[in-house]
C-alpha cells in the first residue's frame, strides 16, 4: 500500500521522529491535534525536504461527538462560556497548592476571541485538513470516530489512503462501511484515547470483521516480539505511539522524559483529565486531584480542553525545574509500554531493533515448527 520496507507506522508528534521513521523504513505520521494549520505547514514542508519521496502521513482528531456539534459548532468563547465556575474554581486552587505561578505577559495568548475554533472539533480540523492536503503525504488518520465525508471526499480527489482507530469490533465495521482504507485496531493498553479492549483480543476480532480492509495493531507495541505477535494475529503492521516519546529526537518535556524513564508498565491509568474523554497517561499529581473526592469531575470534550489550555501551559513551564513543586502535576499521553522506555535512543535505532527483534522471534517460532 505505502511501498515501505517494514510494516511499522510511527505517530507522533515530533516532526524530526516522523522523518527518522520513515527514513529508517517505516513510515511516520505527525500528529496535528494542538497545532495551528500555518505551524503544520511549516512542519510537513521541513519532512518533505527531509524524507524526500519517501511516505509520510498526518494524523488529525475530528470525534464523532463533541459539545455544541449538534449546533452546528461552537467558536471558542461560546464553549468557555458554559464552563461552570467551580471547574474554574477548583482548577484555580489546584495552581495555587501546587504552586504554580502564571505566565508572564509575553506568553499569554490574546485575542481568543469569538471566532476561534473550539479544540477537537470540526471547525478546528477543517484548516488542518486543507493543508496536510495540499503536501505529497501518503496517509490521513482520524484519532477519534469515524472520518468525515469532507476528510474522505479530498483524500479520494488525492489518492491519499484513510485510516481510522477503532477500540471495538463495532467502531471498526462502522469506519469501513464510511469508506476508510486501513483500520488501526487500537487495544486498552494504548496511550491517549482508549477503549476497553485488549490488544490481543481486539486486533484478531477487527480483522475477521472487516477482511479484507488491512488492520494494523496498536496498543502496547514497542518491540520485535509484539509486532511478531501482530501479524500473527492477523494484523498487516503495527501502529507504534508511545515509544517514541523517550527518543532522542522527541520533543516530549524534560521533565516528563524523565518521569517515563522511570516509569513501570504500572503507572499509568486512563483519565479524562486532559481532554475529557478516556485517554490514558502518566499518572501523576494531575490525574490524582481530578479524580480526588474534592474534584468537580472533568468535563467533556472540548469543555475540559479549553478549561485547562493556558493551566497546562502554566504547569508546563513551571516544571521546567524539576524540584518545583509544579513538577508534580506534569504528565503526558503515554501507554503500558512505558515500563519498556528505560533509555534514550535515536530512533533509526529502535526501529532496527524492533526489525532485528522480530527476525529473531520469528525464527524462534519456525524452530519450533520443525
Amino acid at each position: 500500500m505505502f511501498g515501505i520496507e517494514f510494516p511499522i507506522l510511527a505517530f507522533t508528534h515530533c516532526r524530526d521522529v516522523v522523518a527518522a521513521v520513515t527514513k529508517a523504513g517505516g513510515l511516520g505520521v505527525l500528529g496535528a491535534a494542538g497545532v495551528s494549520p500555518d505551524q503544520l505547514d511549516i512542519d510537513l514542508r521541513w519532512i518533505r525536504d527531509e524524507v524526500g519521496d519517501r511516505p509520510f502521513g498526518v494524523d488529525v482528531i475530528v470525534p464523532a461527538k463533541y459539545e455544541g456539534k449538534d449546533e452546528g459548532g461552537l467558536n471558542w468563547s461560546q464553549i468557555s462560556s458554559m464552563i461552570p465556575q467551580a471547574h474554574r474554581d477548583f482548577l484555580e486552587d489546584l495552581l495555587r497548592r501546587y504552586e504554580v505561578p502564571p505566565l508572564p505577559d509575553t506568553d499569554r495568548r490574546t485575542g481568543e476571541g469569538s471566532t476561534r475554533a473550539a479544540p477537537m472539533t470540526m471547525q478546528q480540523a477543517s484548516g488542518l485538513l486543507d493543508v496536510a492536503f495540499s503536501h505529497p503525504i501518503s496517509l490521513i488518520a482520524n484519532a477519534l470516530g469515524p472520518p468525515p465525508p469532507e476528510m474522505l471526499d479530498q483524500a479520494r480527489e488525492r489518492g491519499v489512503k484513510v485510516a481510522a482507530l477503532a477500540g471495538k469490533k463495532s467502531h471498526a465495521v462502522r469506519h469501513v462501511a464510511a469508506g476508510v482504507d486501513l483500520i488501526i485496531a487500537q487495544g486498552y493498553e494504548a496511550g491517549g484515547h482508549t477503549g476497553d479492549i485488549s490488544t490481543m483480543v481486539l486486533v484478531p476480532e477487527v480483522v475477521d470483521a472487516v477482511a479484507p480492509v488491512p488492520v494494523l495493531a496498536a496498543g502496547g507495541i514497542g518491540r520485535g516480539r509484539q509486532l511478531a505477535a501482530a501479524l500473527a494475529l492477523g494484523a498487516e503492521g503495527v501502529w507504534c505511539g508511545s515509544i517514541w516519546l523517550t527518543t532522542e529526537e522527541a520533543e516530549t518535556h524534560p521533565t516528563v522524559k524523565q518521569k517515563f524513564l522511570a516509569a513501570t508498565s504500572s503507572d499509568t491509568l486512563r483519565s479524562r483529565s486532559r481532554t475529557g474523554k478516556p485517554a490514558r497517561q502518566l499518572r501523576s499529581a494531575w490525574t490524582d486531584e481530578w479524580e480526588g473526592p474534592g474534584s468537580p469531575g472533568p468535563l467533556g470534550m472540548p469543555l475540559q480542553p479549553i478549561l485547562i489550555e493556558e493551566a497546562s501551559r502554566r504547569v508546563d513551564r513551571a516544571a521546567h525545574d524539576p524540584n518545583a513543586k509544579a513538577a508534580q502535576l506534569a504528565n503526558y499521553f503515554v501507554g503500558q509500554i512505558v515500563g519498556e522506555m528505560n533509555q534514550v535512543k535515536p530512533t533509526r535505532r529502535v526501529v532496527l531493533e524492533m526489525v532485528e527483534e522480530f527476525i529473531d522471534a520469528m525464527q524462534r517460532v519456525e524452530d519450533m515448527m520443525a
